[in-house]
């Protein structure tokens, strides 16, 4: 078995518990791979301000993933590379989610904007991001500063019906991913967990083949296609878990700490 140098984690569903909590056990496993000489960071469809909280407890020193890659920044959040999305795409994904009635959430570098202050999500994204929302009438002066773009709704097969005719509209202008069943998320065009992967391996000299990626959504299948290892959650979707080479437990039963457990004993 290939040792493995450096592990890549998605944070919600994967790291974090539903109750967005780092566990014990998640603490111990990422504190036992720094202790074995691994690499550790993270990657996320999160904004930069929702990562800050877990850079000391998890004593991360790697540039970090914001955006589901396609803006990395240093331990202190400070940008390295940062994308946004074309204007004119923008305001096309904003037409569209505000024709299928999903509500509408963008996020800049720094702020996250919405024009409905009572969002059926906004009470949960400011519990995960440790961030409240500011609160405008409009999007177009935000449009040429846009990190990502979602379209927030509980009606999962509604969302799903509109990332696959959001990923028809924007084509290579743009990705279009679910992140959570409640999320679609836009983000700028050519970045994704997976180029942020190759990124960050390139950046350490590491060899695709020796890095780890986990997930559980299909926002974290680039990213497995990449890496030589891939794990993913037993909340994953069947066909999330199908394109990875292991299936660890849920997060609700440390199913983090379970994969790095793994991940420690490979190559011995």
């Amino acid at each position: 078995m290939t040792r493995i140098a450096l592990v890549v984690s998605d944070v919600d569903g994967t790291l974090l518990t539903k109750d967005k909590t780092l566990t014990d056990g998640a603490l111990a496993a990422v504190r036992r791979l720094h202790e074995a000489g691994i690499g550790f960071t993270i990657v996320s469809s999160r904004p930069t301000i929702g990562m800050g909280f877990l850079v000391a407890p998890l004593a991360i020193t790697l540039p970090i993933g914001a955006f589901n890659g396609s803006s990395i920044v240093d331990p202190q959040l400070q940008p390295i590379e940062q994308h946004v999305i074309p204007p004119a795409v923008a305001r096309r994904s904003v037409d569209l989610l505000c024709e299928r009635g999903v509500d509408i959430w963008l996020f800049t570098n720094d702020r996250w904007l919405t024009r409905n202050p009572d969002g059926e999500y906004n009470a949960h994204e400011k519990r995960a991001i440790k961030h409240d929302p500011t609160i405008v009438s409009d999007f177009t002066p935000y449009l040429d500063q846009a990190c990502k773009i979602v379209g927030a709704s509980s009606d999962a097969p509604l969302l799903q019906r509109c990332e696959a005719e959001m990923q028809q509209m924007v084509g290579h202008d743009a990705t279009a991913v679910r992140s959570q069943t409640y999320y679609l998320d836009v983000t700028p065009p050519g970045h994704d967990k997976g180029t942020f992967v190759e990124g960050i391996a390139r950046r350490l000299g590491v060899a695709l083949e020796n890095v780890a990626t986990i997930g559980d959504m299909q926002n974290d299948l680039p990213m497995f296609a990449r890496s030589g290892v891939s794990f993913a959650m037993g909340n994953a979707s069947d066909d999330v878990k199908a394109r990875a080479t292991h299936v660890t437990e849920t997060n609700e039963h440390d199913g983090f700490a379970r994969a790095m457990d793994t991940v420690l004993t490979m190559g011995r």
